[in-house]
């Protein structure tokens, strides 16, 4: 992901306070958001801040020389200015949140102070100045360094720091965040075909044929009806064969959907945090004199 930075200028520190506050309630962290204000400088702000090379050390060389002049005289006078560490997708919305609490024009601003021609000021009245992105920052310029100017004026030399009796050594730490996102892992594919198998039924099968019997006749009774004509006798034969039919039902029904389940799952990992070791060195003897 590509980081840039936002810089605004607020005349007090109730705004610069109030755009703070603005910036975490839209879901900015408030690792990403720092404050360079009189307060934050041990009350040095009038010497160091008003050193443009303070600013040149805190955003890089990407700070125009007027830009820098207008936050020193900014701090000078009881303002504060915050510096926003954002991912590019979020830079318009910071924009927005930070113009809406009142900010300091600072081409007007320096053409206000002489610092630069009235007629070269720009006319447009952005107050969050969008810097190059994150990966041509230098390297001096940490997420730690945009949240605590104090530590920046710590890594300064000694000649331009003010602050000679106290230095601060800023610590830093790692949090491990956990998102979510969805991934396919398979799928499920139900088709309908149809197969043949082979099945049989006993069915009971009603034959009719001709019978015939000859029997001998002792009756001399007969002898007066005997009928010498010719004569057919027809008998018709049947016989039941099988008749085949089909017929078709429902005998089942498959209900294809989804069904979701939650699993609890232990992420681990490891994160970096920053400490501090405290030796104290024993002072050389003194010589003898």
């Amino acid at each position: 992901m590509i980081y840039e930075k936002v810089v605004a200028v607020f005349d007090t520190s109730d705004h610069a306070q109030t755009a703070v506050r603005a910036l975490k309630s839209a879901g900015f962290s408030a690792d990403d958001i720092s404050v360079v204000s009189g307060e934050t400088l041990d009350g040095q702000g009038a010497k160091v801040a008003t050193a443009t090379g303070f600013w040149h050390r805190l955003f890089g060389g990407d700070v125009d020389l007027h830009e820098a002049k207008v936050y020193g005289h900014t701090v000078d006078k009881g303002g504060s200015v915050v510096t926003l560490r954002a991912p590019d997708t979020m830079v318009q919305k910071a924009v927005d949140i930070l113009h809406t609490h009142a900010p300091v024009d600072v081409n007007q601003r320096a053409a206000s102070l002489g610092i630069i021609a009235a007629g070269s000021a720009a006319i447009s009245s952005a107050a969050a100045k969008v810097a190059d992105k994150a990966a041509a920052i230098a390297p001096a310029v940490s997420q730690t360094a945009a949240k605590a100017a104090t530590s920046v004026a710590a890594t300064a030399s000694t000649a331009e720091r003010a602050i000679k009796d106290n230095e601060v050594i800023s610590l830093a730490a790692e949090q491990l965040e956990v998102g979510k996102r969805q991934i396919e892992t398979g799928m499920t594919r139900v088709r309908r075909f149809v197969i043949e198998k082979a099945v049989e039924a006993k069915v009971t099968l009603h034959e009719e044929h001709a019978s015939i019997a000859r029997r001998a006749v002792s009756d001399q009774s007969y002898i007066k009806d005997i009928d010498w004509s010719d004569r057919t006798i027809d008998v018709t034969e049947t016989a039941e064969e099988p008749v085949i039919s089909k017929s078709s039902r429902i005998v089942e029904e498959v209900v294809v959907g989804k069904e979701g389940s939650d699993r609890v799952e232990t992420v681990k990992d490891k994160v970096r945090r920053q400490q501090v070791e405290i030796e104290k060195q024993p002072s050389p003897p003194r010589a003898n004199t």
